[in-house]
């Protein structure tokens, strides 16, 4: 063979090993798990969603999902109170003002920007499921709020001469609609965030007979 030919033998590339797969901890695999099942249960529900599809999303085996949650139910039960603990403590952290006034404009905005950038969560804690408790949902989450904003009436209402014990009902007629806009938000998304809210507390604080033509928010208008 001549030492031209030789040099064309050398220079052929020798094929490349496969690249080895990176193991994961057994924390990492559980959350990775947590945020395909996020996922799959936003897209599909609680009933449509398989352990199949979620092993299958995730490159594993269905023991391997088992063997981390037991099942199904023990896999999106972790998915919703992880997004319970989340919207609760957004709004709770939002909730800074010491005007009511501001105080509505802070839970209605703090509600409708969770949705907006976390949109999966949201699907999943609104999607009925047969798992479903006073404990464990979207209507627990918002019951919290609403006790939360009771306490904040009930002060308010004794200042001003009103029965404080109508506070709770007011608390829950405040919330549920803020709620229930927001699930409708959910799938139009217009008008912007900030004019939902606007118009969300210009009806709660002002009433029908009493509406502003043009609100705007009191805490945007301040910063």
């Amino acid at each position: 063979m001549t030492d031209e030919g030789a040099g064309r033998r050398r220079a052929v590339p020798a094929a490349a090993k496969p690249a080895s797969r990176v193991r994961m901890s057994a924390a990492q695999r559980r959350e990775q798990l947590i945020s395909i099942g996020r996922q799959v249960f936003a897209e599909k529900g609680f009933d449509a969603t398989s352990i199949e599809e979620v092993a299958s999303r995730a490159k594993v085996s269905k023991p391997v999902v088992y063997e981390h949650f037991g099942g199904k139910e023990g896999l999106y039960a972790v998915v919703v109170d992880r997004e319970v603990r989340a919207l609760l403590d957004r709004i709770t952290t939002a909730l800074t003002a010491g005007h009511p006034h501001e105080l509505l404009e802070q839970a209605a905005l703090a509600l409708l920007t969770y949705i907006e950038e976390e949109t999966p969560g949201f699907r999943v804690l609104v999607r009925e499921s047969p798992l479903m408790s006073a404990t464990g949902n979207f209507s627990s989450v918002m019951n919290d709020v609403g006790h939360q904003v009771e306490h904040i009436l009930g002060a308010e209402f004794s200042s001003r001469g009103y029965d404080p014990k109508l506070a709770e009902l007011y608390s829950q007629a405040l919330v549920g609609m803020v709620a229930l806009t927001g699930r409708w938000w959910l799938e139009v998304r217009k008008p912007r965030k900030e004019t939902v809210a606007a118009h969300l507390v210009n009806l709660a604080w002002n009433g029908l007979s009493h509406l502003e033509a043009t609100p705007g928010l009191i805490t945007r208008k301040r910063a």
